[in-house]
């Protein structure tokens, strides 16, 4: 079973007054390359994070975004106005020959007068996190089980079209196979002595080199095997890149051989359709 590397998914809930929000989409890439951005608070549980992903992303370039939002109207940072006060009367006891709002701006630098909510994060928060990146990536796991499914219909077709191309080649061999034998035969007319003998010889070297029999057989069963392995295994994305680097071959060696005109529109159509394959193989999990 195919699936596609390309995923996308978005998890969001809300905890004690804070809105969540995890995005996780993924690209090809022959390698897991993470590219995450957490705040702050959850910076110590990246570790952790890191390796759910690995875990459950396996391979691609994945970009993972967490986001929290305030959804309360009051100010994460508190100012301690009896302390500002304080600081405020002894500077005026030092020096009282200034306007308040100068009092204001040196007591509004001393210590512990602003300060923040706490950003430690608490045990239930980071429960709360877990459970709802699982489940962003199980709608990222979903995503790409259904481009998945439209990726094995595109490759099945296009090895179905290489089968098709395939079967069409063996009309010409024949007719190939006499048009070098004439060929052969009208150069040796232009001697006045000819040697069947060594006619024959050379016309059964000719047939052995430009035979395709092995080629086609090959090709047959590279296609076929394609399909098996997309089918009925998972994870198959870079075995499936190493059957089309043998299709390739095959082809190659086909249109090397071919001697025909019609054989080698035949060949070029292939190598149309496997370059398709190609591409949509490096697509594949």
């Amino acid at each position: 079973m195919i699936l596609s590397m390309t995923g996308f998914g978005r998890g969001e809930g809300v905890f004690e007054g804070k809105k969540l929000t995890i995005d996780i989409k993924s690209l090809n890439s022959k390698s897991f390359d993470l590219n995450i951005k957490i705040p702050l608070r959850y910076k110590e549980k990246e570790f952790e994070i890191r390796k759910l992903l690995n875990d459950r992303v396996l391979r691609g370039k994945v970009d993972c975004y967490v986001n929290v939002e305030s959804l309360n109207n009051a100010s994460d940072v508190n100012i301690n106005h009896d302390l500002v006060q304080a600081y405020m009367q002894e500077l005026k006891k030092v020096a009282d020959d200034g306007p308040d709002f100068e009092y204001l701006k040196m007591a509004i630098r001393m210590p512990e007068v602003i300060s923040t909510k706490s950003d430690v994060l608490n045990e239930n928060e980071w429960i709360f996190l877990i459970e709802l990146l699982e489940e962003t990536l199980t709608k990222f796991e979903n995503f790409r089980r259904t481009e998945g499914e439209i990726l094995q219909q595109e490759l099945s077709r296009n090895i179905r079209k290489i089968e098709s191309y395939l079967s069409q080649v063996e009309p010409y061999e024949e007719i190939r196979m006499d048009g070098v034998k004439e060929r052969y035969r009208k150069s040796l007319n232009e001697f006045d002595q000819i040697d069947e003998t060594r006619f024959y010889q050379e016309m059964a070297y000719y047939t052995e080199k430009l035979d395709i029999a092995e080629e086609k057989v090959r090709l047959t069963q590279h296609l076929k095997y394609y399909l098996e392995v997309m089918v009925d295994e998972n994870f198959n994305g870079k075995k499936l890149g190493f059957i089309s680097q043998e299709i390739g071959r095959e082809i190659n060696t086909l249109g090397s051989k071919a001697n025909h005109a019609e054989i080698q529109k035949l060949v070029v159509m292939m190598k149309d359709d496997l370059e398709k394959i190609k591409e949509q193989t490096l697509n594949v999990l």
